[in-house]
């Protein structure tokens, strides 16, 4: 089995390193994003630890390009970090498992495990609802063949709307998947964030596909609106 550690913090590298080996995981290790870009995409491996804070390149450059070329890999992404990234925007790029620092180097192995039995991950289809199109691949937003731009944020809910298009969802479900299950924040910024998403992708195409359903929640009509 082999695994591609990409971490810059080079005694925490070398001490998964080590334990991985012990474990019988053939190890490569890169200490910067460039590096680790470039051995994920040369070399082939089964599973890949990926730091999100890393030099030069960090880590969630380094998934969403490994996602762009089309390399499928499973990635599980390590981090201290919290704040304006978070676990959302990892799964959003691609991402297959997240691990916070500090951890048990017991349960990386269960998690790495499992990601190796589960294998690489089929590439995510496009999503469409009528003319507003979502690409997972290359985090491109489209309505009627014109590319939108959205930030981060705006594209984690669109994403999470439209996997689950047609159906309603609250705002607490929206809260825990796109921001996360600690939130702590207003959460009238759902309704600041649907209006930014109308003023994008319904307004200016004189479409309604994002929906208020009262007392309810939010959803995407199936057919674009």
């Amino acid at each position: 089995m082999r695994v591609l550690i990409v971490e810059d913090e080079v005694p925490l590298a070398e001490t998964i390193r080590h334990g991985l080996a012990e474990d019988g995981f053939v190890v490569e290790v890169a200490h910067t994003g460039e590096d680790g870009l470039w051995a994920a995409t040369e070399h082939q491996h089964d599973v890949i630890v990926l730091d999100i804070m890393l030099p030069k390149l960090n880590g969630y450059k380094v998934l969403e390009q490994l996602r762009a070329r089309g390399v499928w890999t499973p990635v599980l992404m390590l981090t201290a970090k919290d704040g304006d990234y978070d676990q959302t925007d990892a799964f959003d790029l691609g991402a297959d498992d997240y691990l916070t620092k500090p951890f048990g180097f017991i349960v990386l192995i269960a998690r790495l495990r499992a990601l190796i039995r589960r294998g690489a991950p089929e590439r995510p289809v496009v999503m469409a609802a009528g003319d507003l199109v979502l690409d997972p691949v290359r985090r491109r937003v489209e309505r009627a063949g014109r590319e939108i731009t959205v930030t981060r944020r705006e594209y984690g809910l669109l994403a999470f709307l439209m996997r689950h298009r047609g159906e309603t969802v609250s705002k607490s479900e929206i809260l825990e998947n796109v921001w996360d299950s600690a939130f702590e924040g207003d959460p009238n910024v759902v309704e600041v964030y649907i209006r930014y998403l109308r003023l994008k992708l319904d307004i200016p195409f004189h479409r309604h596909a994002i929906e208020t359903v009262r007392g309810l929640g939010y959803r995407i009509d199936a057919d674009g609106g």
